[in-house]
């Protein structure tokens, strides 16, 4: 090479100042590159706080959205199944009547309302539908019947009961035939009570709930009643009602009875999650999501349903 390119040496070793930087900054050490080991846990992190949030955003779909699909299923199921009965002569009058069979079918125009009242006011049976409070007579016959319904969550079918005037009309069919309401009062806490019914009639009370403020479809706090005053001819109850019912069947009641349940159905969640997570890293992401959805979906389902039994049956 030619002199004017390498700088004069000393020693062997390079004397030019620049050169002496050079070397420094080769001897510096180099900054850190990302292990692999490191990329994958981060992988592994985003990809479970994301399907941790579609269960989120699926949860509270269901509950109010998706749910009033699957009730409006459940009503027409049990609409065909209580037609057949009432054609069959088989539907049930009173006495022991096994939680979730249909008893009722409860019409109030003004509001659009058209639904089978089921046996039960727990929360599980209320997923269907309005339910008939077991400790009172059926809708039509001889004293006080009491139905109770959900405010907003799955389909919400008595949403709009509170807007109920005095006056207006409520019709219900039952097996020993079709029987008219007149609505009397809405009431809450503090609201005077009616009069005692009077011998040989027979009033109809609707039990929702209602909330406050900018989260009052999702927070109720207070319970809210509808009474109506039976003006067709009262049917005669038969023997064997219940004089007592469950706390879990109460207005606002929770039921704690599927703790264990639910506690399995969001565990099965989470192990599939963690499956999705390490599967999509060894065959793809888009086929194991096409595989897998569905049954995240149906177990994100199941633990929806299990998870309303712990909140207030009227929501």
């Amino acid at each position: 090479m030619s002199a004017g390119i390498w700088p004069t040496s000393v020693g062997g070793r390079r004397s030019d100042p620049a050169a002496r930087r050079w070397s420094r900054q080769a001897r510096q050490p180099r900054a850190k590159v990302a292990r692999p080991q490191e990329s994958e846990q981060v992988t592994v992190i985003v990809q479970s706080m994301t399907v941790v949030a579609i269960i989120c955003v699926w949860l509270l779909a269901q509950v109010l959205v998706l749910g009033g699909l699957a009730q409006n299923r459940a009503q027409a199921n049990l609409y065909g199944e209580f037609r057949e009965q009432l054609a069959a002569a088989t539907a049930p009058t009173g006495g022991i009547i096994a939680p979730g069979s249909p008893v009722a079918l409860i019409t109030i125009p003004e509001i659009g309302l058209q639904q089978v009242v089921v046996e039960g006011t727990g929360s599980g049976s209320l997923l269907a539908g309005p339910g008939h409070r077991r400790d009172t007579v059926l809708p039509g016959q001889e004293g006080r019947s009491m139905i109770l319904g959900r405010a907003r969550s799955y389909g919400g079918p008595f949403a709009d009961v509170t807007k109920l005037t005095k006056g207006q009309t409520i019709s219900t069919v039952t097996a020993q035939g079709r029987a008219t309401y007149t609505v009397e009062s809405v009431r809450r806490a503090g609201s005077p009570q009616n009069p005692a019914i009077a011998a040989g009639g027979g009033r109809l009370t609707l039990v929702t709930a209602e909330g406050s403020g900018p989260l009052a479809a999702l927070t109720p706090s207070s319970v809210v009643y509808v009474d109506a005053k039976l003006t067709s001819t009262a049917f005669t109850p038969p023997r064997g009602r219940l004089n007592a019912i469950s706390p879990v069947e109460l207005p606002m009641a929770r039921d704690t009875s599927a703790v264990a349940a639910l506690a399995l159905a969001l565990g099965a969640l989470a192990a599939v999650t963690v499956c999705v997570v390490l599967a999509s890293k060894r065959f793809g992401t888009i086929l194991v999501w096409v595989i897998s959805v569905p049954v995240v979906l149906a177990l994100a389902w199941s633990s929806t349903d299990l998870m309303m039994y712990l909140l207030p049956n009227l929501l």
